[in-house]
């Protein structure tokens, strides 16, 4: 049976691919519209990874071209201050998981374990109300499967009793690693990969 639910953010609590999108569009303007292009299909296919290692691998993968921690800081931090006006607006709440996680939030111990900036989280959590519904909220640029792992291990909570409810690879990889159960929200990838998948929180049962 389990008792602790980690959520991911992006694409299961907030619909905010469109306006991660943009952020990267915004913040790498000035590079080839070819380029920006491959680093988007690199985001949207691992959305579960910090923007700290989709900017570094834009520099280094895509442009061949070193990048310095000051200059990854820099970038991320200008990415920040857009997500901060543009996802602020209820309207992105995805309204199918945030019920249930108003109805269960006392039945469960929620936490967020998220690929997105930790303090960016928090901001937006708080200013969408959603805060008081979640132990802990956890993100970048510590990696996901560290996250994991951590609050297990503080919170000492048995892994046959806790699960992580993602949209991509990288969710079901950092619960894989931690032997914790994954469920797959939100994404026809993972629902025709054969993993356990939650079509609509009004029949999921656990």
């Amino acid at each position: 049976m389990l008792k602790n639910i980690l959520w991911d953010f992006d694409g299961v609590i907030l619909d905010s691919m469109e306006v991660r999108d943009f952020g990267f569009k915004e913040i790498f303007k000035g590079f080839k519209a070819s380029d920006v292009k491959t680093l988007l299909e690199y985001h949207r296919l691992n959305g579960g990874l910090s923007r700290y290692v989709k900017i570094r691998y834009f520099f280094e993968s895509i442009l061949n071209q070193s990048i310095t921690d000051t200059e990854v800081l820099e970038y991320a931090t200008r990415f920040s201050d857009i997500m901060r006006e543009e996802l602020i607006n209820p309207k992105n709440l995805i309204e199918d998981s945030v019920h249930f996680i108003k109805k269960n939030h006392t039945n469960f111990n929620f936490h967020i374990v998220s690929g997105s900036d930790q303090e960016e989280l928090r901001f937006l959590c708080k200013e969408l109300g959603l805060s008081d519904y979640f132990i802990s909220i956890h993100g970048s640029p510590t990696p996901k499967n560290t996250l994991v792992k951590e609050l297990l291990v503080k919170y000492d909570y048995n892994i046959t009793e806790s699960c992580l409810i993602g949209d991509s690879i990288n969710d079901y990889e950092a619960a894989r690693i931690n032997d914790i159960s994954f469920y797959g929200y939100n994404s026809i990838s993972l629902k025709e990969s054969g993993n356990k998948y939650i079509k609509s929180f009004d029949t999921f049962s656990i």
